[in-house]
This record gives structure tokens, C-alpha cells and sequence, in this order.
């Protein structure tokens, strides 16, 4: 029988192996082992002549393939095309590499996601049939699917390359395509990952079972212990919430986040933002693992008790400063993961549920559950102010986990507390040392550091001495604060960079706190993260509602996105969101091409073909992560503006901007580019190949001349060749000399430029766009889509890939997973590349006008 299975399996393997040259490359030739009573199945995502997804179920000893190019949707709407190629040896399911060129399937392979399926019915009479419904239970994929065959396509035969639909079922894991795109949300590789956990209770790494009298809640899902978490954070409110008996209610502990991830090489504790503090609560940390909890992300809060048992935050920042912390405490309130499960979905409620059980037979003194109140909130809080707490939390008892700000976790205070960023201080009065008061700020909208008063209490002998010891070493001679700050008296500044918890009686109306007591340093709070806490007056419960289709998508709490199902372009099809989405994915990369540089900005709120309005200047107030540069820099014109942050980018595609132009300079040195950009602008009747063959005569031509040049596509027809330059030529200058560069070419070669622009003088030829390296000119951003159909993107290449380009528009918002792994690569060396342009003035016989 066993002999029998061989055989078949190789005589399906008959054409995967006949496509390939296993001397040339690195994929299996056969081979793979099958797992008794388990299947196997993988995706791959396969870069070959276009990005698609290989969807490969373990069936007769082989994996049995579709390439399904959109890749898999968690949407039961959304049928994805699966095309059937060849059956793939059982050893595939772990191949990542790349196939060499000219070979089949030429392109790198990742493995995108992996782990066990299980037939609904019988797989064989199914897959004849072409209707196989199953199950999944992987690392990004799970629940019930169906491939089937499209009606009238390779009926009772195999048929070559027969085309199926791939179909989420309706089940517990079906989400709508507005909310989850799990090819956005998780394009990485599983390799590292290993196979997912197939038990729901199982032992877990360490020997501790998840439940005892009890299971994972239906919401938890199947997923690889992420390598980093946010935690979930709270919104302050001006009272108890409406309906308390949808809330549960804590104590607002007086000490520092703290997230601990356990896996099987131990436990990590990491702060709010992420920064690994395992070295300094050595003693939690063996606490900790005795508890042999399972692998897990777990949420709460240390503190140092104080003899009357309330938390001390005083205490908790001496024990760091004495280096002596076998005396913090760690109270834990969630449970985001455990035991091979993302529970964020699953109602707080049930993730404490399972939290509790794990924790009950603890009997340690360090590691403690953070029990809710059962009395009514207004007693709560009064209790807890009677016992000189903080402050309560109260949490949305149905809520589930968000990496984000959200009002459902609310926090309710004792007395006005809070964060604020040292600007600088003062000289003490009389007989004390160190400093009088310390000068305190918040961010406003726009990132300022706005002046908030300061605060000359609350400071031990000791406390005044060290802090005044780090006050001296970020001393500056520059006030951090807004320039319209009013501060009276001498002052001396320091770097932004320290943050201070401090507690209040008011605010005054011109924005300055009124007796203020200093608390403690905060050493787990980013400075750029404090602004003015402000107090949310809740609505009436029925305007509170949990998350729906529209607004529970993965960037909800982030962002609000209106009309997210709206198309945008009715050539491709693409929504608001998905163009959102895709800002959000190129983030990191595109932030690098606008920071601290002016922008414009295309709107189009009907969408591609509709009426486009170009943003030079806009109100930010509402746009977060968008500011306003110093109005001195369009003296006579409104302030221009720049995208801060990626969140700017969120809020600009919100705002429906598609496109995103930069200028030739920095904000900081306005009146000197610091680059020149070549816009190669194809004319009626210009083929592709005589584009390219322009850009590379433009790039051997500008290595004459001593300038190193760099290559982006345009995201529409042509292409841009951009120099770095150093800051040491105006507007003038550089504009002039740019246009002496594109007349000598186009003298050099008519037959193929043009220096001058119209339509009529491009037939035929290709114009150099000189016309962009003039003052207030832009050129549009790296990574930034255009309004126009396909939603091409501008995207950095090398010059070895300039043969390989099929067009301007080579990448689009829907290819650009293609791209994303080689990034902002082709530019390595950019900055460092600038030159000065004198030489290579002198060389063309140009010179500048005089200044």
C-alpha cells in the first residue's frame, strides 16, 4: 500500500518536475514526510511575473496548488479566482527562497502562512466533484473555506490551469473586507514561526493547562505569539459612565505599565512604549516564571505597596533609583494572548475570566490579579479617593482589546494629574539648592511645546540634588517653549526630553496649572507623546455602541474613515479604505521622502476622473499628524504645511488627498534645494523603450558631469532622474543650471528631446522637465499614489532595474506587496551623495546669475 502511495505521488509530481532544472534551482525535486492523522497545508506568496498567492491543501501524498493572485479574504462576499497548476511535492510546504531567472516561476517565495486542514467531507469525492469545503487552523488563516470549480471549467477531467473560487465560509472568523484585509494586515513570512499550536488546551510550553474548569473564549483565535505588543490605553471622563452595569470597575493603580511576554526561552517585561526592562525587575521576573504560566502576552501595572497597602509611586521610582526592586508588584488585568491564541477579539470580561483561573492557585506575593469592584461606581470612586488612590479605571465589560486610545477604558480621578514635558527652570530663593521651580509644557496639535506653568513643590532634599544633576546635562541656550510663551523671571532651558508626573487643582483659561505638587519622573513616557489631557464628557449609552463593519477595521481607533466602501477608481475597482490601507502599509517608507519638507496635497473627493483641488495651505486643527510650518517661509501667503508623521498620512487620505508633492528643499533652509529633479515626460507617440533609453543617456550625462543621480518611476507615464545637491545655491541658480543641462542634451540628441513644453512640441520626442527645479515647484513624493486610473505609485528603483520597468506605472496601490520588501533599498547612499553643483557648472560652461 505504502509502495502503492509512492508511486502515485510521483507519477502526479510528473509535471512540477518536468517544468524545472533542479541543477539550476533550489526547490525541492520530491520528498516530505506526511504527519499521521494531519494535513498539512501552506500559502506562499510568490513574486514571479506579477505578485500572487500559491494556496497548497496535503492531499495522495502531494500538495494539491492554486495560485489565487488577490491572495485569501476573510470575507464571505469576496470570491477570490484560484487558478489549479501542478501538484507540488509534500517537502514544498517549507520552501523560502528565490527561483533563479528563466527558470519557472522565476522570483522570490515566501511562506506567508502554514499550518493543518481538515476536510468537511471526503477530500477525494469533493475535489472531483470541485466543491471542497474545509477547514484551516494556521497562523493568519482559520475556520471553514471552499474551493470550487467554476461552472462548465475541467468538468469530470483535470483540466490544465482549471479556474476555482476560493470562499470564506460564514463562521466566528468571517470579517467584512471594509474592517480586515489580511494580506494588508500581516504580509510578513511564518518560517520563523514553526507550525501553529493545533489545541485549543493544551500543555502549554512550560506545563500550566489555560483552564481548570474551563475553556479559551469562541472569540480567541489561533495565532503565533506576536514579538511585540501595544497596550491598550484609557480616555479620562469627567464622570461614571451611564449605564454602570455595562462596566466593570478597577483600582487606578499609581505606578508604571508593564507588559510581560512569556514564551519557552522565559519572560520579558517591556513598558508602555516598548522598551525592554527584564534587567531591572530581575526579581518579577523569576516570580514570574515559577508561576509556569503559559506562552502569552499579559497586561497590567507595578507598583510599591506602602505600608497602608496603596500604591507609592514615590517608593516605585526609589526603587529604581536604588536599584533594589524585590519589592514591586505586578498586578495583571488582561490577556490579549495565551497559549497559541490572540484573544483580542473575545470580550474583556471572558479574557479576565481566563486570567483569573490561571492566577488562582498563585500564592505568590509579587504577581497578583487586579479584582473589580462590586459596589456602584460613584461609591468606588469615592472610596478610592478616601484611601488616597489615584483614581478608578472602568472598563467596557464586552470590549475587546485595541492597541489604541479608546473610550472603552475609562479612567476617573481623584484629583487632576498628569504628565508634562521640562522645558527648563529656575533659580532657587534663599537657603535652597538645585533649582526653584521646574518650567513645564504639553504639545499642542501641531507638535509645539506650549508653556503650562511650573511647579516648586513636592521635592525632597535628594530629589531637588539629582534632578538638578540631569537638568545640567541637556542645558541649551534656546527656550523649547512656543515664542509667544510668557515666562517671568530667569530662566534656564533644557532638551524636551524629560517628563514629569504632576499633580493640580485647575487649569487656568490662559492654559497654565494652579498648585502644582511635583510626583516623579516618568521614565516610561516619551516627551512628543504629552499633550493636555483633556476630559470626555461621555454620551447616553445607546450612542455608544460597539464596533460594526464601518469602524472596526484594523486602523479603527486610529482613525476614523468615512464612506471607507466608496470607489475611487472605477478602473480598478479600489475603495477609500484600500487606498487608506495602503498609505498606512507604505508609511514608515514614504515618511523618510516627506519629513520636514512643504507639501501639496491632491484632493479628490470624487475619486479618480473627478474635479482634483491642489492644497498648498490647510486648517490642521483636525488633520493629526499634518502641521503648519513657520509663516515666515511664505512671507505674504498662508503657512505652507508638512506631513509630520505617518498618522498625517491617514488623516490626509481621509481628507481624500491621493497625491502627495514635495518641494526641492527642507523647511529649515527654505531659500537653498536640496536636490534637482529631471521629470522625463514622454510626448503622443513615444514608446516605453525610448523612455528608458532617455533616463539612462540623462544618467550617463549628469556621471560626466561629476553628479550622481538616483531613479524613481513616476507613477504615470515617465520617469524622474533626481540629483542630491548640497545647500549652497539658490533657487536661481540651480533652476538656471538644471535648464543649461536639458538645452545641451536636447541640442546634443533633437531627434529625441525637447527642452520646451506643450503638447505639440513633445510629438514624438520626450520633454525634460526642468520646470520643477524652480522656487515653489513640486515633484510628486516617493511612495505616493497619483489620481489617475491603476492608482500608479512613484517608487525608487536602482538603474540595474531600469530594463525590467514596464512603465511609469510599473507598481500600483494594488501591486505594491511587490515592492514593499525592497523599500526605500534602490536609494541607500542618497543623502551622503550630494554634491555641489560649481564643478559641474564650470564643466557645462554655465554660469549662475549673480546673487
Amino acid at each position: 500500500m505504502a509502495a502503492r502511495s509512492l508511486q502515485r505521488a510521483d507519477d502526479l509530481l510528473h509535471t512540477y518536475k518536468l517544468k524545472r532544472d533542479f541543477a539550476l534551482t533550489s526547490e525541492p525535486a520530491e520528498g516530505g514526510q506526511s504527519v499521521a492523522d494531519q494535513l498539512t497545508f501552506v500559502v506562499q506568496k510568490h513574486w514571479a511575473s506579477s505578485l500572487h498567492y500559491d494556496f497548497r491543501l496535503e492531499l495522495d501524498g502531494v500538495m494539491k496548488s492554486w495560485a489565487v493572485p488577490k491572495g485569501p479574504s476573510f470575507d464571505p462576499k469576496v470570491k477570490r479566482m484560484a487558478v489549479e497548476v501542478e501538484d507540488h511535492p509534500l517537502s514544498y510546504a517549507a520552501f523560502e527562497g528565490s527561483i533563479p531567472a528563466k527558470q519557472y516561476g522565476a522570483g522570490k517565495v515566501m511562506l506567508w502562512d502554514c499550518g493543518t486542514w481538515t476536510p468537511l467531507h471526503d477530500p477525494h469525492q469533493a475535489y472531483r466533484n470541485g466543491n471542497l469545503k474545509f477547514e484551516l487552523r494556521g497562523h493568519k488563516l482559520h475556520g471553514r473555506w471552499v474551493l470550487v470549480r467554476m461552472k462548465g471549467k475541467g468538468e469530470g477531467q483535470r483540466a490544465k490551469q482549471a479556474p476555482w473560487l476560493l470562499i470564506k465560509e460564514k463562521d466566528s472568523f468571517a470579517r467584512a473586507a471594509a474592517e480586515y484585509s489580511v494580506v494588508d494586515e500581516l504580509p510578513g513570512s511564518v518560517k520563523a514561526l514553526g507550525p501553529p499550536s493545533r489545541s485549543v488546551l493544551t500543555e502549554a510550553g512550560r506545563g500550566h493547562r489555560v483552564a481548570s474548569g474551563g475553556g479559551l473564549p469562541p472569540d480567541a483565535v489561533p495565532a503565533a505569539l506576536p514579538a511585540t505588543l501595544a497596550p491598550q490605553l484609557s480616555t479620562l471622563v469627567a464622570g461614571p459612565p451611564p449605564d454602570p452595569a455595562a462596566w466593570l470597575y478597577e483600582i487606578k493603580f499609581d505606578g508604571y505599565r508593564m507588559l510581560v511576554r512569556s514564551d519557552a526561552s522565559g519572560a520579558r517585561l517591556f513598558t508602555r512604549n516598548g522598551h525592554d526592562w527584564t534587567s531591572k525587575l530581575l526579581p518579577l521576573r523569576s516570580a514570574f516564571e515559577n508561576l509556569k504560566l503559559p506562552p502569552g502576552w499579559y497586561d497590567g501595572e507595578i507598583v510599591v505597596p506602602s505600608e497602608a497597602g496603596v500604591p507609592d509611586f514615590g517608593a516605585l521610582q526609589q526603587s529604581f533609583e536604588l536599584q533594589r526592586t524585590d519589592d514591586v508588584v505586578l498586578y495583571l488585568f488582561d490577556l490579549p494572548y495565551v497559549d497559541g491564541h490572540d484573544m483580542r477579539n473575545a470580550p474583556l470580561e471572558a479574557r479576565r475570566a481566563v486570567l483569573k483561573r490561571l492566577l488562582a492557585a498563585s500564592t505568590s506575593e509579587l504577581i497578583r490579579f487586579s479584582e473589580e469592584f462590586d459596589a456602584p461606581p460613584e461609591s468606588v470612586l469615592a472610596a478610592a479617593c478616601k484611601m488616597g488612590l489615584e483614581g478608578v479605571i472602568a472598563k467596557r465589560r464586552s470590549a475587546t482589546y485595541r492597541s489604541s486610545r479608546s473610550t472603552d477604558w475609562i479612567k476617573l480621578k481623584c484629583s487632576q494629574r498628569q504628565e508634562f514635558v521640562i522645558g527648563g527652570y529656575t533659580e532657587p530663593q534663599g537657603a535652597r539648592s538645585g533649582f526653584g521651580a521646574l518650567l513645564l509644557g504639553v504639545h499642542d496639535a501641531l507638535g509645539t511645546l506650549q508653556y503650562a506653568g511650573n511647579v516648586g513643590t513636592g521635592f525632597s532634599r535628594q530629589t531637588l540634588k539629582d534632578i538638578m544633576t540631569t537638568l545640567v546635562t541637556r542645558s541649551q541656550s534656546r527656550s523649547p517653549f512656543a515664542a509667544n510663551s510668557k515666562i517671568e523671571g530667569k530662566s534656564h532651558w533644557v532638551t524636551p526630553t524629560l517628563v514629569a508626573e504632576v499633580s493640580f487643582g485647575e487649569w487656568t483659561r490662559a492654559g497654565r496649572i494652579r498648585h502644582a505638587v511635583f510626583r516623579g519622573l516618568r521614565a516610561d513616557k516619551l516627551a512628543s507623546a504629552i499633550v493636555r489631557e483633556t476630559t470626555l464628557h461621555l454620551p447616553a449609552a445607546k450612542a455608544m455602541p460597539g464596533p460594526t463593519a464601518n469602524n472596526s477595521h484594523a486602523l479603527a481607533g486610529r482613525l476614523h474613515v468615512t464612506n471607507p466602501q466608496r470607489v475611487i477608481d472605477a478602473s480598478t475597482g479600489t475603495s477609500k479604505i484600500e487606498l487608506v490601507r495602503y498609505y498606512d502599509l507604505v508609511g514608515d517608507l514614504m515618511i523618510k521622502h516627506l519629513k520636514g519638507r512643504p507639501v501639496s496635497l491632491v484632493r479628490a473627493p470624487d475619486g479618480v476622473g473627478g474635479a482634483l483641488f491642489f492644497q498648498k495651505h490647510a486648517e490642521t486643527e483636525k488633520l493629526t499628524g499634518i502641521r503648519q510650518l513657520d509663516p515666515a517661509l511664505s512671507v505674504g501667503h498662508p503657512p505652507m504645511i508638512e506631513v509630520a508623521n505617518q498618522q498625517g498620512l491617514l488623516s490626509a487620505a481621509q481628507w481624500n488627498v491621493i497625491e502627495f508633492h514635495t518641494l526641492n528643499t527642507v523647511a529649515v533652509s527654505s531659500e537653498h534645494p536640496d536636490r534637482m529633479v529631471f521629470d522625463l515626460d514622454p510626448g503622443e507617440g513615444v514608446t516605453w523603450t525610448k523612455v528608458q533609453e532617455a533616463a539612462q543617456l540623462m544618467h550617463s550625462f549628469l556621471t560626466e558631469l561629476g553628479l550622481p543621480s538616483f531613479l524613481k518611476t513616476s507613477g504615470g507615464k515617465g520617469l524622474h532622474v533626481v540629483v542630491p545637491v548640497r545647500r549652497l545655491h539658490d533657487w536661481d541658480a540651480v533652476k538656471g543650471f538644471s535648464q543649461a543641462v536639458v538645452l545641451h542634451v536636447a541640442k546634443m540628441i533633437p531627434q529625441r528631446f525637447v527642452a520646451r513644453s506643450g503638447p505639440k512640441n513633445r510629438v514624438g520626442k520626450i520633454f525634460i522637465d526642468y520646470l520643477r527645479n524652480g522656487s515653489g515647484a513640486t515633484t510628486v513624493c516617493a511612495w505616493s499614489a497619483r489620481a489617475r486610473p491603476g492608482l500608479g505609485i512613484s517608487v525608487p528603483v536602482a538603474w540595474a532595474e531600469l530594463p525590467s520597468l514596464r512603465g511609469g506605472d510599473h507598481w500600483s496601490v494594488r501591486t505594491v506587496h511587490e515592492r514593499l520588501d525592497t523599500g526605500n533599498d534602490p536609494w541607500n547612499g542618497y543623502a551622503k551623495a550630494a554634491r555641489s553643483l560649481k564643478s559641474a557648472m564650470s564643466d557645462l560652461g554655465y554660469a549662475p546669475p549673480a546673487a
